[in-house]
């Protein structure tokens, strides 16, 4: 889902605002650098999108709210590209269906790549010459956009090479998984993971939402009071050897386990497993064995043998819930998330650890940031999977939206959709905070979710 209105608390210093977009403008880049150009074309989903598309429209972003508005020099750079990657603010202009985003075989690559470039150059010229303090919040939420679209190119992506029969690699450096020591004997590391704890919170009343300086998105706000029971948060995502337990022990077979909801996309979709698991031909149909599965990565497909103490991932809120009451526990409100992990670093298996996939809890995360899995407290909170909570996604207390066309997209999708909470590892470390709210719709699997359990 593409979560496009935001608030901006204080500007960003210009200076430092225009290092932050032209190293956001560049990574996107950079995340294409392994694709050819039928690659950015695919669309396998209705959900998804092409990697042009997202090239094109976060580029469309800065035009259409910020040049067009604030540069008076400014020319489009092309009449039909305002409309043409609008993605669906009804109050800006009319839009092509999502679903038909693979067709747009013009603009050619090389045209969406000097689109880009056109916009980036004018941006330096307008912040250049002094934006006014409107412009740089404009800016400074269009680099927050981008980020978002960092996000999908790489989900969409794996959907896409995961449809294709020869189910390509998108990144060949290294796995995240194992050293390469063991990979070239062939041997598997199983580094077993703590067994799952609780940390305990008191509850009472507490306060939810943004607050201080800096950069939000405006179904952040407002901050609120909120009352919470005592209750306790796991210390760890749920792993894919403890899923392919409640697989083993006939979880998508256990109707009672489910909402009703859930039980229906469990018959209609034909659901067996998470998302990108898949049995070699001949392997036991109601055999739990780990060794007759694997799973399809960013890196490519690993064997789920590899996996077993990593978080489990693409799931939907429906799996995890009815995980969690086969596991005799509850997903978390997004309130106890957020309490229990405001004041925490962002630190983790995010896009920066360049891992591209959830990795064991016990691991080392070698990256020159040095990030880590865990906090000095010994929780985790950040990577690896967005987790699923059991809060509906709704306004807040004092919610307001941005005026206009920015204004639409929050607001407008707040029902029918669950909140999502902590970052994945595809996620850029300095987009994630404590109070961020993402949210999709109770069926969505494309993305990578995960299991925090509550008590």
């Amino acid at each position: 889902m593409e979560h496009e209105a935001s608030n901006s608390a204080v500007a960003v210093p210009e200076q430092s605002l225009m290092e932050r977009l032209r190293e956001v403008r560049q990574r996107t880049l950079d995340l294409c650098t392994s694709l050819t150009a039928e690659d950015m074309m695919v669309q396998s989903c209705p959900e998804a999108s092409p990697a042009k598309w997202h090239l094109a429209h976060t580029a469309w972003f800065f035009e259409s709210f910020i040049l067009s508005k604030f540069a008076p020099e400014y020319r489009v750079f092309n009449p039909d590209f305002p409309w043409l990657f609008n993605s669906y603010y009804e109050g800006f202009s009319a839009f092509p269906e999502k679903k038909l985003r693979s067709s747009f075989s013009r603009p050619g690559l090389n045209e969406v790549f000097d689109y880009r470039k056109h916009v980036d150059e004018s941006l330096n010229r307008l912040m250049e010459s002094g934006a006014p303090p409107a412009a740089l919040e404009r800016i400074e939420l269009g680099v927050n956009h981008e980020e978002q679209h960092q996000e999908l190119l790489l989900t969409d992506m794996l959907h896409a090479f995961y449809t294709n029969p020869l189910r390509p690699k998108y990144w060949e450096q290294g796995t995240g998984i194992r050293d390469q020591k063991n990979r070239e004997q062939g041997s598997e590391i199983r580094d077993q993971p703590a067994a799952l704890g609780f940390r305990q919170f008191q509850g009472g009343l507490c306060e939810i939402g943004f607050a201080g300086e800096g950069f939000c998105f405006d179904n952040e706000l407002a901050r609120h009071q909120v009352w919470l029971q005592p209750y306790g948060l796991a210390d760890r995502l749920v792993t894919c050897g403890e899923y392919l337990e409640f697989i083993g022990d006939g979880g998508y077979s256990r109707p009672e386990l489910w909402l009703s909801a859930g039980w229906a996309a469990v018959k209609t979709q034909g659901w067996r497993a998470p998302l990108y698991w898949w049995k070699e031909d001949g392997a036991k149909e109601n055999g739990a064995d780990e060794g007759e599965r694997s799973v399809f990565t960013l890196r490519g497909a690993v064997p789920l043998s590899w996996m077993m103490d990593a978080p489990v991932s693409h799931i939907s809120f429906f799996e995890a819930d009815a995980y969690a009451r086969w596991a005799g526990r509850r997903l978390p409100s997004e309130a106890e998330w957020e309490v229990a992990a405001e004041g925490i670093p962002v630190d983790g298996n995010l896009l920066d650890s360049w891992n591209l996939t959830p990795v064991p809890a016990t691991n080392l995360i070698r990256n020159e940031n040095g990030a880590k899995h865990q906090n000095e407290n010994g929780a985790k909170h950040y990577g690896d999977c967005w987790v699923w909570t059991g809060s509906a996604y709704l306004p807040y207390p004092g919610f307001r939206p941005l005026e206009g066309a920015l204004g639409e997209y929050n607001g407008k999708f707040m029902s029918g959709q669950m909140v999502l909470r902590g970052g994945s590892c595809v996620t850029p470390k300095k987009h994630i905070r404590a109070s961020y709210r993402n949210f999709f719709a109770p069926e969505t699997r494309w993305q990578f979710s995960g299991i925090r359990l509550a008590s």
